[in-house]
């Protein structure tokens, strides 16, 4: 996929969601437990209920990870049907990965060439080597953590360098000089809403990916305030908020009205900012 197509897909839908499916199946309803792939089939009811209000689906990785081979199993299931089903839904693999060049290589290869996700999240920590081996991937993008909606994001995300700025912005602005740099996206919490003037004035055409919407307290609104472009630039996600709105057998119908919400408020922000 192309940010083009991204942008469109946003334009058609009047939407700038993203949903994460993160499928705990303490969570999910009884009467899917005796299927034989429950977290399967409780991601396809929700994505057949909501893919024409969002525009992007983020497994978090590691709630497959934890079933073993079952959970690997239901993350490629999941993809597949997207990507067979409804190919304009931009998905992101919310893995986190970064390590040194050979390894981040592999990691690439499985998220964006085994699973085909468009893009995969991916920490900066160990700098341009153990990024770039994503970057090189065409059409596909990495999501690099700048700044997190979690409690702890600053302690070390707001330090201060020896050159004046807090780390966050150094990691923004460092990854700019980084090869391919026009694949990157860049995650930045709904809860840090404040931050989101400054950052645009770094990276002001450059995708955010935004978590932190509705279950951790992030204001909709007040992240559209400094984070809209005039080309969208927001993907806004909500997980629980969405996929556990209910827990009977009208659970897919209680995520489409939650998601639905989103959508109608973010379609008039999108109508008020043309």
């Amino acid at each position: 996929m192309t940010k083009q197509e991204l942008i469109t897909q946003i334009q058609q839908k009047k939407s700038f969601l993203c949903i994460g499916l993160d499928v705990d199946l303490t969570k999910i309803p009884k009467h899917l437990q005796n299927h034989d792939d429950p977290i399967f089939e409780f991601n396809k009811q929700i994505i057949d209920a909501t893919h024409h209000l969002a525009v992007a689906y983020k497994p978090n990785i590691a709630f497959y990870e934890a079933y073993g081979i079952k959970g690997w199993s239901a993350l490629k299931k999941t993809i597949d049907y997207i990507n067979r089903n409804y190919p304009e839904i931009f998905t992101i693999a919310d893995a986190k990965r970064g390590d040194i060049g050979n390894t981040s290589t592999r990691y690439a290869k499985a998220f964006f060439e085994d699973l085909n996700f468009n893009s995969v999240t991916a920490a900066p920590y160990m700098g341009a080597d153990s990024i770039e081996p994503f970057l090189a991937f065409k059409n596909k993008f990495t999501i690099l953590l700048a700044l997190t909606s979690n409690k702890g994001a600053l302690d070390f995300q707001g330090l201060k360098t020896t050159r004046g700025d807090e780390l966050y912005k150094e990691v923004i602005k460092t990854s700019l000089t980084w090869k391919n740099s026009e694949n990157l996206m860049f995650v930045i919490g709904a809860t840090k809403a404040a931050y989101f003037k400054t950052i645009r004035a770094i990276i002001p055409n450059h995708f955010l990916l935004v978590p932190g919407v509705g279950a951790q307290g992030g204001s909709l609104k007040e992240v559209c305030q400094y984070g809209l472009t005039k080309d969208c630039g927001l993907l806004v996600n909500s997980s629980r908020g969405i996929i556990y709105a209910g827990t009977d057998q009208n659970f897919a119908l209680n995520a489409q009205k939650e998601a639905l919400k989103l959508q109608q408020e973010m379609e008039i922000i999108l109508n008020e900012n043309n």
